[in-house]
């Protein structure tokens, strides 16, 4: 008996193995249950998560609130976030963090360097001569850039969202303003994986708005098109959008609802906090005039007194935007002085008279990217807290030409629903209902490129050309192919920013460098001298604008193709065996799959999505590999047969060409595909 068991031993141990493995796979697959949303704001931030049995529910905040400001406090050895920093502001102004993302991929020379120095002249920048950006100089010992202290605040949001979710969560989609470019997105991107994020995308706040008003209205969207319009004025910014809500035939899910971005407006600094700094100067020059004579400091230099008046503004706003008057009152504002005035709505509306006359701004702009005229819009709904001040709706109204405006969606909230329905759905560990979302990049880009030509016999000139890679307005995710027919040599080309003239000359400033980056290939002509018998089909560079809108260019290689005559092969006995087991399971070799086999290399870099084989000579021709966003691509080629290549494609030539004289071989295409660095 005892050698039975001393026998089972080993078997008992192998099932707890099994079984401790079985449990860590279900403890894996429970950390990836639940994602969450970050809808980061200029002023304050919303974070949403969805698990099973919690779909889509905003995340409460220590204090209970929905809403959590951005804001970080950072001290020698502590560090607050939200309401807790929020309270801080006044006691220690210089290490309280606001409004940092205006300062996220911006160069020390950029204006809205220099516009939040003088928002915020308490907070001493400093220059980074590698990176070409400034720094949070909080002491000496002390220093922060606008990325960390991003990277700190997400994940702060994330033990918000674990708390809530009572697990742990590192797959998050994360909103950014549509009229982020590539630098700032990538600044978002690195403060996320600086928190150990996983970013499954950047959604534009305003086309998550969009989704969210769309899923919750589902059932009235139909194959007439509809279009809307999103007014959101926040605290730092303002983006007006035309969205086109219709049903659509997908190849996978029958006829699904889809919203497409048609148009985007934008003011980079008209918002609620413009507003809020004109009153908290206009209550600065009162509280000096009060104190006139008494041979007092001026309230301005000092930054914990410009903080009280700063809350105090914020405040005076929001109960201005339901009353006619208020009275401001801050208890020891300065020197243990009180302060107490009268506002009316008719004085603030009088410091902002300039701010509201740019409030039509975004509305043509939106509609001139869209061409489309205010007729062709059905409704024009408002976003974001700003909006809720009435002369802000005053002239919005007259400039639409609508009878009223909107306002069927939640203002705070819906940014934030809309980014975690995404998040959930690019998930694996969840199943949504399907709702194709088209973006739009807001900024065309190119590639440019120098090369010699001879139009005259001894005559050689150089050529500059451009070649538009996405377009504006044109959707995304989506990949394009370049092909550079002229060069046998080693070359440069530039991928800058295309055509900005529908930006202002201020904006452009702000917008910073129009080129992206310049590409350097290394061995195109060792290349052509590796294969001086071999047909060359261009120097092909992959490019790819991801569902994050971040461009990046994927690979460059040089495709080169001869004909080469194969003699028909004896199948093997294990390539028949291969053939006939896939047949028996419904896996045979189709007459279609016959005609398209081809070599694998130049299936994967010749396929159909590149169009067609004959490239012009003349230009490098930008070709699409997904015209849409990637619900809409094509299904994948079948798979190749298992047997000889040159079998079965001696098998499609006879069918295609009837008979043919026994001694002719058939001729099979075979290409070589060599990289490059760059």
């Amino acid at each position: 008996m005892a050698a039975t068991v001393r026998r089972q031993r080993p078997r008992r141990l192998a099932c707890w193995a099994l079984m401790a493995v079985l449990l860590a796979d279900l403890l894996a697959l429970s950390d990836t249950l639940a994602v969450m949303s970050v809808d980061l704001g200029s002023e304050s931030m919303k974070v949403a998560i969805v698990k099973p049995g919690v779909p889509m529910e905003i995340v409460l905040n220590k204090e209970s609130r929905r809403k959590t400001p951005v804001t970080v406090t950072l001290k020698e050895n502590e560090r607050f976030f939200g309401d807790s920093a929020a309270s801080m502001a006044i006691k220690n102004p210089k290490a309280t963090l606001r409004y940092f993302q205006h300062l996220l991929g911006k160069q020390e020379n950029n204006p809205h360097v220099a516009l939040y120095r003088a928002r915020f002249p308490e907070h001493e920048l400093g220059f980074d001569p590698q990176r070409q950006t400034v720094y949070f100089q909080i002491s000496p010992q002390l220093q922060f850039s606008p990325e960390e202290v991003l990277s700190m605040l997400l994940n702060y949001s994330r033990s918000l969202a674990e708390d809530f979710a009572e697990q742990p969560i590192k797959d998050a989609v994360i909103t950014v303003p549509a009229f982020f470019n590539q630098a700032e997105r990538r600044a978002v991107l690195q403060a996320a994986r600086m928190a150990g994020l996983k970013v499954l995308q950047l959604i534009n706040d305003n086309t998550a708005t969009a989704l969210s008003y769309g899923v919750f209205r589902r059932k009235d969207i139909n194959s007439t098109a509809q279009n809307i319009m999103f007014y959101d004025m926040g605290a730092g910014s303002t983006v007006c959008t035309i969205v086109t809500y219709q049903t659509v035939k997908t190849k996978d899910a029958g006829m699904q609802p889809q919203l497409q971005i048609r148009g985007v407006g934008f003011d980079r600094t008209l918002g609620g906090l413009e507003m809020e700094l004109r009153l908290r100067e206009h209550l600065a020059g009162i509280f000096n005039e009060q104190r006139k004579g008494q041979r007092a400091k001026d309230v301005r230099e000092n930054p914990r007194a410009m903080a009280k008046l700063l809350r105090e503004a914020n405040r005076l706003k929001t109960i201005l935007s339901a009353n006619a008057d208020h009275m401001a009152q801050i208890e020891g504002l300065m020197d243990d002085v009180d302060f107490k005035t009268k506002v009316t709505r008719a004085e603030f509306e009088e410091l902002c008279a300039d701010l509201f006359e740019r409030v039509p701004g975004p509305v043509q702009q939106a509609l001139q990217s869209a061409e489309m005229k205010l007729d062709e819009i059905e409704q024009v709904i408002l976003v974001g807290g700003a909006t809720r001040v009435p002369k802000v709706q005053e002239v919005l109204l007259k400039a639409v030409g609508k009878e009223e405006l909107g306002k069927n969606i939640n203002a705070d909230e819906a940014a934030a629903m809309g980014a975690v329905y995404q998040a959930a759905a690019l998930s694996k560990a969840f199943k949504v209902k399907p709702f194709v979302v088209r973006d739009a990049a807001i900024y065309p880009i190119l590639v440019e490129f120098t090369r010699e030509v001879e139009e005259e016999p001894g005559v050689r000139s150089l050529k500059h050309n451009k070649r538009v890679l996405f377009c504006r307005m044109g959707p995304y995710p989506q990949r394009k192919v370049i092909t550079f027919n002229r060069y046998n040599h080693d070359f440069n080309f530039h991928i800058n920013y295309g055509d900005l003239g529908f930006l202002g000359p201020e904006d452009l400033r702000v917008f910073g460098s129009q080129n992206l980056t310049t590409v350097k290939l290394k061995g195109v002509g060792e290349s052509f001298k590796k294969y001086p018998d071999y047909e060359s089909k261009g120097i092909k560079a992959h490019f790819n604008l991801d569902e994050s809108g971040v461009l990046s260019l994927d690979r460059v290689e040089s495709v080169f193709e001869t004909l080469v005559e194969d003699s028909p092969e004896e199948e093997s006995t294990l390539t028949k065996l291969g053939n006939t087991i896939s047949s028996l399971f419904g896996g045979g070799t189709t007459q279609d799959t016959k005609e398209n086999g081809t070599d694998t290399v130049q299936e994967e870099e010749e396929g159909p999505a590149e169009g067609s084989k004959a490239e012009p000579g003349e230009q490098a021709e930008p070709r699409e590999e997904a015209e849409a966003p990637t619900d809409d691509t094509s299904p994948p080629p079948p798979p190749e047969p298992k047997g000889d290549a040159a079998s079965e494609g001696e098998k499609a030539a006879e069918k295609d060409k009837g008979e043919k004289p026994e001694a002719q071989k058939p001729v099979v295409c075979r290409a070589l595909v060599t990289r490059f660095d760059f």
